[in-house]
């Protein structure tokens, strides 16, 4: 498998990837400029909406549009007139923290966590917004919250605080949005760079992107083995999801924020949108429902 660069958005943090099947495009962000990315890989063409400070996640709504977390929400985004609009606030009063890495579950309810700007605190959180917007906090002492995903069975979440380098795994209730029994599914200790996105295929399997490790390796949470990787010409890979009419493509997102000039001359094309052509069908991006 070789990554083709569809997109040399040269993007800050570009992040977040979802795809809407219905239209037949994938949406992602550029998290330090503002951005909202709509891609459609058919005319090949990525039109941007600007959407305000920190956007990190974008999900299609099943009513139509997307919905988005900003830096202390969730919000519904009209993609025609690029006005956010509230849905629920949090952590309003910390100042350091921001949210991150967002996705709906299977039963469309919007999951997001938040993180420590600076990175070194466990302040920070993971969300959930309903469908019927209330939201509530499912867990506490997070440092960096990022990648969300369901296994096939919807029995299971998987979930990642960056600097555990571990992938957590929880019983996870479809009819309730509970999540219990946390443990750990995948330890990346042994592994390059740091885990940060993740897409779940139907095979059951995890395809993780390497923050700092040019990379995307596809584990199996059973075992807490890696199965396959693909390099990547980017250092700093983000975040993953599948998308095209089979789910076979994997798209992955990238970033060039604090990398030096000298660095960057050695990965001109970081910052750009990837897609990688992929044996096995990728669940679906789920949609929210409120």
């Amino acid at each position: 498998m070789n990554p083709k660069l569809v997109l040399e958005a040269k993007s800050e943090l570009g992040e977040g990837p979802s795809w809407d099947s219905r239209k037949g495009v994938l949406y992602w962000v550029d998290i330090f400029r503002g951005l909202v990315h709509v891609y459609d890989p058919d005319k090949s063409e990525d039109r941007v909406v600007q959407a305000g400070h920190y956007v990190s996640s974008v999900v299609p709504r099943k009513s139509g549009g997307v919905a988005i977390t900003l830096q202390h929400g969730f919000y519904r985004l009209n993609l025609e007139e690029g006005k956010p609009s509230l849905l629920a606030g949090v952590e309003e009063n910390l100042a350091r923290n921001r949210f991150n890495d967002g996705k709906c579950d299977p039963a469309g309810r919007f999951w997001a966590g938040t993180m420590d700007i600076e990175e070194k605190s466990p302040f920070a959180a993971l969300y959930v917004l309903e469908k019927r917007k209330a939201v509530r906090k499912v867990l506490e002492g997070v440092t960096v919250s990022n990648g969300l995903g369901w296994s096939p069975d919807k029995r299971t979440m998987y979930y990642i605080d960056t600097p555990t380098r571990r992938i957590s795994a929880f019983d996870y209730s479809e009819r309730t949005g509970d999540i219990e029994n946390r443990r750990t599914a995948i330890d990346m200790s042994g592994q390059p760079g740091y885990p940060d996105g993740m897409a779940v295929d139907e095979e059951g399997m995890i395809w993780v992107a390497h923050w700092g490790g040019w990379r995307v390796t596809r584990f199996n949470p059973q075992t807490g083995k890696a199965l396959e990787h693909v390099e990547m010409p980017a250092s700093q890979v983000t975040s993953c999801c599948f998308g095209g009419e089979e789910l076979k493509q994997l798209y992955l997102t990238t970033a060039r924020a604090g990398i030096s000039p000298d660095a960057l001359a050695k990965e001109p094309q970081a910052g750009g949108l990837f897609m990688l052509e992929v044996d096995v069908k990728g669940l679906p991006t789920f949609s929210f429902s409120g």
